[in-house]
């Protein structure tokens, strides 16, 4: 086996961000030369950080032509959490969330549960020969979850998380994963992966692809606590499904500060800068911009405008939310017809998989 990787230390932070912008450049012009890999777990609904940080973007990718594999990770919410008992509901509740959201499925864009494609996860056995138990250990986006969902004992699954993404990135041959920073030691082992399999395998003829980080360009984006990413389970969401009432009710208890005028400052000031920028995501005006509007109406003002303007921009989105909750065999159709279509594509991976490794009968 190569040498083993160092997660973080492959290459830096600037290098992927150079990488990063080529290829937005290159989709431009050559959309069917990619094939994007992107996906949620069905711990709940989604909230407005999923909507502004990937669901415009897988929007817009598929728009410009991007052939698109949108994932429920079904499986992996077995990993930390207890709430099997919904996953088939989050599951629909997420798919009337991508859909509401723009996202059309059809031949080049496939919404699919990982659960209903079982050649997927045939890889992870010979995908779990080609890491070490030290390089698992070592994954800090790993550590952080574990951290984050307050385990005190780990599963194998969790330990072999980021194994299992590498199988859903690699059984499509996904070239292109939408990933923020903290996720590119999760996308460095799957390149890792597909490196020692092509190079044992299949030197000749490398089977597949290594995948490039597509870097979000959506500033991180802070629950209404303004100090924690927003979450659900902390308590400091705004979800796409929440109603106009419910939003400025959570808005009215959004943290601020003490000072009567507001300026843009993430650095001295991230409460208010963070409103001021989930209002600019929504108007397109800059976060300086909108300060020196508000000037000194306070953090009253601002959440006013912020209430406004974030129940302007979801108003479609929510209407069409409330249409799609009225067609679930709809949403059970785009589910199996995605899932048929995910299983197509594996089985042909999955028999390439076999002819490399000599395993054919």
């Amino acid at each position: 086996m190569s040498q083993e990787v160092e997660f973080g230390k492959t290459g830096s932070y600037e290098a992927a961000v150079e990488r990063s912008e080529k290829i937005e450049a290159d989709i431009l012009v050559n959309p069917k030369k990619y094939r994007v890999l992107t996906g949620d777990r069905p711990t709940g609904r989604l909230h407005i950080g999923h909507y502004f940080g990937s669901l415009q973007n897988r929007v817009r990718l598929a728009k410009l032509g991007v052939p698109t594999m949108i994932l429920i990770a079904d499986y992996q919410v077995l990993t930390d959490h207890d709430a099997f008992q919904e996953i088939s509901q989050n599951t629909k509740q997420l798919v009337i969330d991508y859909l509401a959201a723009g996202i059309e499925p059809g031949k080049d864009v496939i919404i699919y549960p990982h659960s209903y494609v079982p050649e997927c996860n045939q890889l992870m056995l010979p995908f779990l020969t080609l890491v070490s138990i030290s390089e698992l250990s070592r994954n800090p986006t790993v550590k952080e979850e574990i951290q984050a969902a307050g385990l005190k004992s780990v599963n194998a699954g969790m330990y072999t998380y980021p194994v299992h993404q590498a199988c859903d990135i690699l059984f499509c041959k996904g070239n292109v994963v939408p990933v923020g920073k903290d996720q590119l030691p999760h996308l460095e082992i799957t390149r890792t992966i597909a490196r020692r399999f092509n190079e044992k395998f299949s030197p000749k003829k490398p089977v597949f692809p290594e995948p490039q980080a597509l870097l979000s360009k959506t500033p991180s984006i802070l629950g209404l606590d303004g100090s924690q990413k927003m979450s659900k389970s902390r308590g400091n969401a705004i979800m796409l499904s929440a109603t106009e009432d419910e939003t400025a009710a959570l808005i009215k208890k959004a943290k601020t500060d003490g000072e009567r005028v507001i300026t843009y400052d993430p650095e001295k000031r991230p409460e208010v800068a963070n409103l001021l920028m989930l209002i600019s995501l929504c108007t397109k005006e800059s976060p300086e911009a909108i300060a020196a509007s508000i000037g000194d109406g306070g953090g009253g003002m601002l959440k006013k405008k912020l209430t406004e303007a974030l129940n302007e921009s979801l108003r479609p989105l929510r209407q069409r939310r409330k249409e799609l909750e009225a067609q679930p065999d709809y949403i059970e159709k785009v589910l199996l017809d995605g899932a048929r279509q995910a299983r197509e594509i594996a089985v042909s991976t999955l028999d390439e998989v076999r002819a490399v490794m000599n395993m054919k009968i």
